[in-house]
């Protein structure tokens, strides 16, 4: 359990002072030494409607009624329940055995080292500090407004196509009641080449069909009929559309949208509740699972399957690709999530240590992940008698709807108990980071628009992501979601995670932020963080970009190439992301009070006014301080500035 309450003393190298700012997580001031009567002026209140009038409207009293965690708990278990997800169950143990084995555990630490904690912890710092979620948080830099709007353009895509996923889940989970389960045999309507997943060694008696059979044809096993003729009823192509939605899977899709929709509905009041449950309990199921996984005949020879270091794979690019690719997700860095939960902190609430938790326990539940999905693939090969683990999986969705249904119906002794902890651990996995995804939305529109209420934007959000999840129902659609996936997800998400770690560490400043985590948690800052954010995170996620870019090939769906208009669409998706960064830094130049060019264009890449704590006492003595901590070596020249922005 986390303490109620926390104090501490912050001594500065410029002064010595009891941070004012320090609430427990209880919502009590523990300290204050600010003597400023209530009833004085503020003066970075009254300046701030000059520089946003049309924004601040309504503002003051948003403000007042700003919305809090009820304990410091609920915000660690949220940001728990975000970050360990799908990526950590099905992503990380097959994206390890696809780049070495073991040895993609030495680049993946490095990069968690120096890409995905660092972006965490700032993430968190920005959100805590000015209370303000991810669109507004660039008021540090109204210029670069653009970075928040773009990614909550592409969280909100992310969001429809992961319900739809959940959606999916359901109906496997209701499936999973049934005895025998409905994946482990074969019907009658599908193709002689089907092979029931109850028997020992699918593959290996579908080879042996191939032989003595139809050797032109390839056969498959029922799971994978079951999920692509059952519940996708996939098309070969859409070159003549997608089709229209199952109806098992609208009602799927219908029942998680409402989970959402209930657990939200009252903003963090209501989702810090259910945190406790959607952090917890998947890590009792993978409890059992992992338990009962090891204890399996053969999950020895699985596991070290698993962590088998192959050498030869370490230097190369694409497994540093990987590496990166699955912190950057798995963490949900640079969408804007983690600044719109942070943004409901308590201000000094003590966010270095939950970022420290939570990314290390987002490795610690990969590897549990993968121990406990190897250990029942290392028993289903010893009992079908082959050392190849890697011919029986298959990757991506295939590999939750297709792999593990395969691996569980040869299960001799009640599969469905099995099949049910597996499925609702999913869904409970997924329902927990989408909730943050649907916030971050939620958060941003209601801070454009604060006299929208909470429960009236989040039926807003569900009933139109529920509409537009309905395309990945499709018999097509998990063409759709691919498409969306990297065009919505991917190409935006790296372009504006970029563009906001230059904005935050050159143009608001390393220095400043430091400064800022100095007076909002009484704690210097170290090289390493100084580092990382001024030079090795940006560069390496620069470097990541060009790669992207330089090894990009036309997407394609099980090796098939998509139609034209399809890919239109991608790209126009991709545009519509990353022409808000433009756009809005035109619209912000304008906007700018100065007088000529050359002020607007200052003015727009400098803090606004307002800028800083939510509390309008503590933003006075930090405009006070910050001014004269930054002064020393302004106006010396480039190199004392860069200087002064990465050492301080």
């Amino acid at each position: 359990m986390l303490p109620n309450r926390f104090q501490e003393t912050m001594e500065t190298s410029h002064h010595n002072h009891q941070n004012p700012a320090f609430i427990g997580d209880d919502g009590r001031s523990t300290a204050s030494t600010v003597v400023i009567s209530s009833n004085s002026p503020v003066p970075g209140a009254t300046a701030a409607g000059r520089d946003n009038a049309d924004q601040e409207a309504g503002a003051g009293k948003l403000s007042e009624e700003r919305a809090t965690w009820g304990k410091g708990v609920e915000f660690l278990m949220s940001c728990i329940a975000m970050s360990v997800g799908l990526g950590n169950v099905w992503r990380f143990p097959f994206t390890a055995l696809d780049n070495g084995g073991g040895a993609f555990l030495i680049p993946y630490l490095i990069v968690l080292f120096l890409i995905g904690k660092p972006i965490y912890y700032l993430e968190m710092v920005i959100g805590q500090f000015s209370s303000r979620g991810s669109v507004k948080v660039f008021d540090l830099c109204p210029a670069m407004k653009g970075v928040g709007i773009g990614q909550v353009v592409s969280i909100s895509m992310v969001t429809t196509y992961y319900v739809a996923i959940m959606g999916i889940t359901l109906r496997y989970l209701y499936e999973s009641f049934r005895s025998p389960l409905p994946w482990s045999e074969c019907r009658s309507e599908w193709e002689s080449t089907c092979v029931a997943s109850s028997l020992g060694n699918t593959s290996k008696l579908a080879n042996n069909r191939m032989d003595m059979d139809m050797p032109q044809q390839q056969p498959v096993a029922s799971a994978e009929l079951y999920f692509l003729k059952e519940v996708l009823h996939e098309k070969p192509d859409i070159i003549d559309g997608i089709g229209l939605p199952n109806w098992e899977l609208v009602i799927g899709l219908f029942v998680a949208w409402l989970c959402v929709f209930l657990i939200i509905r009252r903003g963090v009041k209501s989702s810090g509740k259910a945190s406790y449950f959607l952090a917890i309990f998947p890590y009792v199921i993978m409890g059992v699972l992992l338990i009962r996984a090891v204890t399996l005949p053969g999950a020895a020879d699985g596991i070290l399957y698993f962590i088998k270091p192959q050498w030869g794979k370490i230097l190369d690019p694409k497994v540093w690709y990987a590496a990166v690719t699955q912190c950057f997700y798995s963490l949900s860095v640079c969408f804007g999530n983690i600044i719109m939960y942070s943004s409901f902190n308590k201000f000094g609430h003590n966010v270095h240590r939950d970022a420290a938790i939570v990314t290390g326990l987002d490795t610690i539940t990969s590897l549990l992940a993968g121990f406990t999905i190897f250990g029942i693939l290392g028993h289903l090969a010893h009992e079908i008698g082959t050392d190849d683990i890697g011919t029986v999986v298959k990757g991506g969705a295939g590999l939750a709807f297709i792999s593990y249904p395969d691996a569980i119906a040869k299960f001799k002794q009640l599969p469905q108990i099995f099949s049910v902890l597996f499925f609702l651990m999913l869904f409970v996995l997924g329902i927990g980071s989408n909730i943050a995804m649907t916030s971050c939305s939620v958060t941003a529109i209601r801070d454009r628009f604060p006299h929208f209420k909470q429960w009236q934007c989040s039926l807003f959000i569900a009933i139109i992501s529920f509409a537009i999840g309905l395309m990945y129902i499709t018999p097509g659609g998990q063409y759709m979601l691919t498409l969306v996936d990297f065009f919505g997800a991917s190409m935006i998400a790296l372009v504006l995670g970029i563009a906001e770690l230059y904005t935050i560490g050159w143009i608001y400043g390393t220095d400043r932020l430091c400064k800022d985590i100095e007076f909002m948690l009484g704690r210097k800052v170290g090289l390493y963080w100084r580092l990382c954010w001024s030079i090795f995170t940006p560069l390496i996620m620069t470097v990541i970009l060009i790669y992207f870019y330089a090894t990009y090939e036309p997407l394609t769906y099980n090796d098939k190439i998509y139609p034209g208009w399809a890919y239109s669409i991608g790209w126009t998706i991709t545009a519509f992301g990353i022409l808000q960064l433009p756009v809005w830094m035109i619209v912000a130049i304008v906007r700018d009070p100065g007088r000529t060019l050359g002020e607007k264009i200052t003015g727009a890449f400098t803090p606004t006014k307002n800028w800083g704590p939510l509390d309008p006492l503590l933003r006075e003595q930090y405009h006070k301080e910050i001014d004269n901590e930054l002064t020393p070596k302004r106006g010396q020249g480039v190199w004392p500035a860069i200087k002064q922005n990465i050492f301080g």
